[in-house]
């Protein structure tokens, strides 16, 4: 079955990505964004093997590995006395073991060459300072001039999509907040690795440190309980934000603590998870990332998830006799990929912010596993294919 158009509302990482697993099948897409420029909000990003195996076989890898880093391990310390607990290793060994590159980059790296890549397919046309609260394909057409056999909504947390589809999931404040900020390469402390991506464990908390190299700068991620801003994602921190914040990194390493501390104007990002419910209609609109499965980052998987359901619904769609059977084998098989993923950020919270006993055999467990041992644990993340038998 082959659909000849589609709209996609949206132009972050998951519409751009789902705009060129469409026009590589020859499938004519229009890109709707609501934005008059394209801006990724942020700071840095991980893209895992199970990402980029996509990115390759989409032709804007090669582009990205130019100017990313790629980190030889992810590092777990002690955010009390920076001792390090395990390693992961990366580098060559991912390329090795995964048959794909784990690289770091900053954020506006990602949305440049996927929007370059889509500006130059003859089969994408990205519309830009366009809002549509309702896209229906009445006024889809209204706008684009085409009325699209499929739409995707590639729109977000707060996906305005989401609304055209009985039983969608719900966005929920989690509680918690991302602060994220760059240090640059020369006024960085120490325990910062240039060439790791490290996670820092505490109590209730924990902090993500990992190369920038477009920027030379480190990119810093601490996530802790905080106060919702609303619907933002770029709030700047109140003084009552920024004394929580201080207040539950306060037992940890004091190189730590004051590298928080001296932020003048620290910004963070709620962080939302959706609910279960439907990802489709039953006929021809569909949601991807964010707008369907967003979760806690614990397995820094976010940005893979959203490019995974792009290029996975183009396959379904191409391989489907018709849509709405593609659009339910679609909903069915990343369900449950979302649905794994999501367990193995439920664990690693727990296992990055345990305290008490519970801290004290995690040390001890992490101690005596090797580094070859806890990439095994990985290799169904990592090493996710989209097979033909699962069609």
């Amino acid at each position: 079955m082959t659909i000849k158009t589609a709209a996609i509302i949206g132009a972050g990482m998951a519409g751009l990505t789902a705009a060129l697993a469409l026009a590589r099948r020859g499938i004519q897409v229009q890109i709707i964004e609501q934005a008059s420029y394209l801006a990724e909000v942020g700071a840095g990003l991980q893209l895992s093997p199970n990402a980029s195996r996509v990115l390759s076989r989409l032709g804007v890898l090669a582009d990205l590995e130019e100017v990313w880093t790629e980190p030889v391990s992810v590092e777990m310390v002690s955010g009390r006395d920076l001792r390090k607990l395990a390693s992961l290793p990366l580098g060559q060994s991912a390329r090795q073991r995964w048959q794909a590159p784990y690289g770091v980059l900053h954020r506006s790296t990602l949305q440049k060459v996927l929007a370059n890549a889509v500006a130059n397919n003859p089969n994408c046309q990205i519309r830009l300072g366009r809002r549509l609260e309702h896209a229906d394909k009445v006024r889809i057409e209204a706008l684009t001039g085409v009325a699209p056999d499929l739409i995707i909504g590639a729109d977000g947390v707060w996906s305005s999509i989401r609304n055209t589809i009985a039983n969608a999931p719900e966005p929920d404040f989690s509680g918690n907040v991302a602060w994220r900020f760059t240090l640059s390469f020369r006024e960085s402390p120490a325990f910062l690795n240039p060439k790791s991506v490290t996670a820092f464990l505490g109590p209730s908390t924990h902090m993500v440190a990992y190369p920038l190299a477009e920027v030379e700068a480190f990119n810093i991620v601490a996530i802790a309980a905080g106060i919702n801003p609303g619907n933002t994602w770029d709030a700047h921190a109140s003084a009552e934000q920024k004394r929580l914040l201080l207040q539950q990194f306060s037992g940890w390493n004091s190189e730590i603590t004051e590298m928080l501390r001296r932020r003048e104007d620290p910004r963070f990002w709620p962080l939302y998870q959706v609910s279960d419910g439907a990802w489709q209609d039953g006929q021809s609109t569909v949601l991807v990332g964010d707008a369907a499965h967003a979760m806690m980052p614990f397995a820094a998987q976010g940005a893979a998830m959203a490019i995974e359901d792009a290029y996975e619904l183009a396959e379904w769609i191409a391989s489907a006799n018709d849509l709405p059977s593609a659009l339910h084998a679609y909903e069915a098989s990343r369900k449950r990929r979302a649905s794994m993923v999501r367990r193995r950020g439920d664990f690693n919270r727990l296992a990055y912010h345990a305290r008490g006993p519970l801290r004290v055999a995690r040390d001890l467990i992490l101690a005596l596993r090797p580094p070859q041992s806890l990439a095994a644990d990985l290799d169904w993340l990592y090493g996710h294919e989209f097979q033909s038998e699962d069609r």
